[in-house]
C-alpha cells in the first residue's frame, strides 16, 4: 500500500489533524449525514454513498493518495477528532480554469453535540491556510442562504458574496398541460444562437464557471458540432419561446453526467409566461429520458415563472469568495 505524510498536529488545535484516506472516509460520510440528511437532495445521497464505497476500496484509495491534488474530487481536507471520533471535517476540491488554480472549501461539518467551539472556524481557516501554501489563485464556498450562522463566519473570515443561485427540481410528466399564451415553443432556430449565447454568459458568468465539467458550445448550431456530440452520443435538447419572429427566451438541456440539467436564457425582457411554458415543455419531452429535472438559476429571477412550471425549491446558495 503506498504511503501517506500525515503532519502532526498543531499546538492550537490537538485534535486537528489533515483527513487520512485510508481510514478516514466512512466516519467522515456518516458525519456529513448526521449534519445535511435534513437538506440533502439525491446527489448529496449519491455522493455519501461513493464516499463510503471508496472507504472500502483499496484500489482506489491508493489511486486517489496520488491524486488528491490533482483530482476534482474531495480526497483532500481536515478533521476534528476527539477520543478516536471525527466530528468535524472540512474538504478541499481542487479545480483548474484557465490556467487559474481554485480551490472550493467544502462540507463544513460540526457534530450537533460539539457545536459552538469554534471547531467550524478552526477547520475552515486550516483549509484557507492549506489552499495558499498549494499558491491557490482564488478560494470559494458555497452555503446555504437559510444558515445566517455560517454565513457570518465566513464573513468574518474574508469571504465576500459573489452570487445567489437558487436549484429547483420537478418530475417529468408527459401530460404536463401548458396554458394558453401569445407565444409558441418551437425548436431553437440556429438564427437565435447569438442571443441565447449572450443571454447564457449573463445567467451563468465566468466567475462562476470554474467548477462546470462541459461548455455552452455543445448547444452551437452547425454540422460539426452535431457530429461531435453524435460521436459522444449526447442528446441536446433546446426550445425556444418565440412571439412575433423574436426570441423571447429559450431553454436547453444538457446531459453532462447529471443527465438532469436544465439551462434557461433570458433577457431583462424576457416574459414570465414563456418561462414558465418553456418549462412545461422541457417536463414534457424529457419524461422518455428521465423522471426528474433541475435548474440552477439567480435568485432574484422569474422565481414565480419557473414554481408556476411545476418546479420546487430545492436550495438556494451563496457563493462567496476569500478576499
Amino acid at each position: 500500500m503506498a504511503s501517506i505524510t500525515v503532519p502532526a498536529r498543531t499546538e492550537a488545535h490537538p485534535h486537528l489533524r489533515p483527513l487520512n484516506i485510508f481510514r478516514d472516509l466512512p466516519q467522515v460520510a456518516d458525519l456529513i449525514e448526521i449534519c445535511f440528511s435534513s437538506t440533502m437532495d439525491s446527489d448529496g445521497k449519491r455522493y455519501v454513498q461513493d464516499m463510503r464505497r471508496a472507504g472500502k476500496d483499496n484500489s482506489f484509495i491508493q489511486w486517489a493518495n496520488r491524486a488528491a491534488e490533482t483530482t476534482s474530487l474531495p480526497l483532500t481536507g481536515y478533521v476534528w477528532e476527539e477520543n478516536g471520533k471525527i466530528v468535524g471535517n472540512t474538504s478541499l476540491v481542487p479545480f483548474r480554469h484557465k490556467k487559474e488554480r481554485i480551490y472550493l472549501i467544502a462540507n463544513v461539518a460540526a457534530h450537533p453535540e460539539f457545536r459552538r467551539r469554534g471547531i467550524a472556524r478552526a477547520l475552515t481557516e486550516q483549509a484557507m491556510k492549506h489552499a495558499r501554501e498549494k499558491k491557490a489563485d482564488a478560494i470559494w464556498l458555497h452555503v446555504r442562504d437559510d444558515n445566517p450562522g455560517a454565513i457570518d463566519l465566513y464573513t468574518k473570515l474574508g469571504f465576500i458574496e459573489r452570487a445567489r443561485r437558487t436549484t429547483y427540481q420537478a418530475g417529468t410528466d408527459a401530460n404536463a398541460a401548458i396554458p394558453q399564451s401569445d407565444f409558441t415553443i418551437t425548436k431553437r432556430h440556429p438564427r437565435d444562437w447569438p442571443t441565447q449565447l449572450n443571454w447564457l454568459n449573463r445567467l451563468y458568468p465566468d466567475p462562476l464557471a470554474w467548477h462546470r465539467n462541459w461548455s455552452f458550445n455543445s448547444l452551437r448550431p452547425g454540422l460539426w458540432n452535431w457530429l461531435y456530440l453524435l460521436f459522444v452520443d449526447m442528446n441536446v435538447r433546446q426550445w425556444s419561446a418565440v412571439k412575433n419572429h423574436t426570441l423571447n427566451a429559450a431553454l436547453a438541456w444538457i446531459p453532462y453526467g447529471r443527465g438532469e440539467a436544465l439551462f434557461a436564457a433570458t433577457s431583462q425582457r424576457s416574459a414570465p409566461e414563456a418561462v414558465t411554458a418553456l418549462l412545461l415543455q422541457a417536463r414534457r419531452e424529457l419524461f422518455y429520458y428521465q423522471p426528474k429535472v433541475i435548474l440552477e438559476f439567480p435568485s432574484d429571477q422569474f422565481k414565480l415563472a419557473i414554481q408556476s412550471a411545476g418546479f420546487n425549491v430545492l436550495r438556494t446558495l451563496v457563493w462567496m469568495q476569500a478576499t
